[in-house]
Formats: C-alpha cells, structure tokens, sequence
C-alpha cells in the first residue's frame, strides 16, 4: 500500500463547512506518484505512460479542514496493459472516501497501449489489495 498525509488548505472547504467534493478526486491523484515513477521515473511529460479509463469515488463521509488525511492506494488488479487502483481517505480515524481508479499503459507516440514491464509488474504486485 502506498501512504501519503495531506493537509487540507482552507481554500479547499466549501459554504457548509467540509472539504470540497472537487477536491477529492486532486487528492487522489496526488497520491499516486510513487506509482507513476514506477512508469515515469522523471514524470516528464515527454514519455508520460498512464492514461485514466475509469474513475468512480464514494463518499462515505465528511472530510474537514483542519485534520490532516491519510490517502492509502493499493493495487486492485494488473492486467496486461492496465491497471486498476483501490484508494480510501481517512482523517482523524473515519473512513471518509473509497474509490476505484482504472489506468492504461500508453505510449502517447504510437497512440496505442503497451504491456505493463516485468519490473513494474512485481513492483505493482508488491501493493496488491
């Protein structure tokens, strides 16, 4: 599993107090750059790889400004070119979000998908939920 703490700014909270349900999703994505470095070690642009097919979030309850989160994202299923993703938020004990995420392997060049690599593979396995 893959773990990263974030600390909602007040600009994040909305007229009735919570945090933002745009905002979720942006959390969730940054939580997944150890995962991107697996396929981009320098996320440059230039040779970026992950392409979103699918994404779905459940709120479960609500997220509040002043309470760091914790957004732990493990590895759901490896197919051959994709993959898909299970995150949760928690903040202050609570689970507040689960979502599903599901990524492509893509080389933006070729425009086409490409096999997830061997080392990738054993990495991503190493996160599986």
């Amino acid at each position: 599993m893959y773990q990263t703490v974030i600390e909602p700014r007040v600009s994040e909270t909305d007229g009735v107090g919570h945090i933002n349900n745009t905002v979720v999703p942006v959390w969730l994505e940054a939580a997944r750059n150890d995962l991107f470095r697996l396929f981009m070690p320098d996320l440059s642009f230039d040779d970026w790889k992950m392409i979103i097919l699918n994404m779905n979030v459940d709120y479960v309850g609500q997220v509040y400004f002043g309470i760091d989160v914790t957004v732990c994202t493990w590895v759901k299923r490896i197919g051959n070119t994709s993959l898909q993703l299970y995150e949760e938020i928690w903040q202050d004990g609570r689970l507040c979000v689960k979502g599903t995420v599901t990524y492509v392997n893509y080389d933006l060049k070729k425009q086409k998908s490409e096999p997830i690599p061997d080392l990738v593979r054993k990495e991503l396995g190493s996160h599986l939920y």
